[in-house]
């Protein structure tokens, strides 16, 4: 944990097995499990890879999402540091733009986002071990922030390593895993229940929930299939 990084209960990192697994949809639905228990909560997104021209402002819809399902508003520049505009590995989305990603930026950002919610829900970028430059990736952000980690496990073939592999990750970098969620993404996936308690045998971690396949990715529905009141306990005063 770099020495300038708050530590609060009731914030958190998110991150994933892979990419297009359901993190944001996970974040989003902490967010209002968040509030739900009554506390203020806001989301950021460190890097966005992928946006469109609107306005004036180049907005992504992971970022978009995330300003949705937060209680709280936070200022664009807060809410996520870096928006890029190609829909590539974001080292390589910066490389592009001439943008160098500055972890001190992204750490500067969730500082700021303290002072406007009880809780702040930090969404990282794919993987866990994600680029960032030639040196650095997300694992190193997510060490800096020094934050609990929450990981989506992309319920599909090839999870269990996947999730595994991630854990081991999360716990070589000194990092808390607080919790892990299975995310139902392939609805054709078989023994899918198997799976899941394999994981939960093998995860030095609670199952925080299991969301099934949502004929719409909806926050609100998701945040019914999770079990937050350890990581919210209720009667927070926003």
């Amino acid at each position: 944990m770099h020495p300038d990084t708050p530590q609060r209960p009731g914030d958190y990192f998110v991150t994933g097995t892979d990419t297009e697994i359901g993190k944001t949809l996970i974040a989003c639905a902490l967010l209002h499990a968040a509030a739900r228990q009554g506390w203020s909560a806001a989301g950021m997104k460190a890097v966005a890879a992928g946006a469109r021209r609107e306005g004036g402002r180049w907005i992504n819809e992971d970022v978009e999402q995330l300003r949705r399902a937060s209680s709280v508003a936070l200022p664009d520049a807060v809410r996520c540091p870096y928006v890029l505009r190609q829909a590539v590995a974001p080292h390589i989305a910066a490389a592009a733009a001439g943008v160098v990603l500055d972890p001190a930026a992204i750490r500067q950002a969730y500082r700021l986002a303290t002072a406007h919610a009880d809780a702040v829900v930090v969404e990282g970028v794919g993987g866990f071990r994600v680029p960032l430059d030639d040196t650095r990736d997300t694992a190193d952000l997510a060490q800096q922030l020094g934050l609990p980690v929450i990981l989506v496990v992309g319920m599909r073939l090839g999870c269990i390593s996947h999730a595994l592999l991630t854990a081991e990750a999360i716990a070589a970098r000194g990092l808390h895993l607080a919790g892990w969620v299975a995310n139902h993404v392939d609805p054709a996936m078989q023994q899918a229940p198997a799976n899941v308690q394999a994981l939960a045998r093998r995860l030095a971690a609670p199952l925080i929930g299991s969301v099934p396949c949502l004929a719409q990715p909806d926050p609100v529905a998701a945040a019914r299939h999770l079990q937050v009141s350890a990581l919210y306990p209720a009667g927070r005063s926003t």
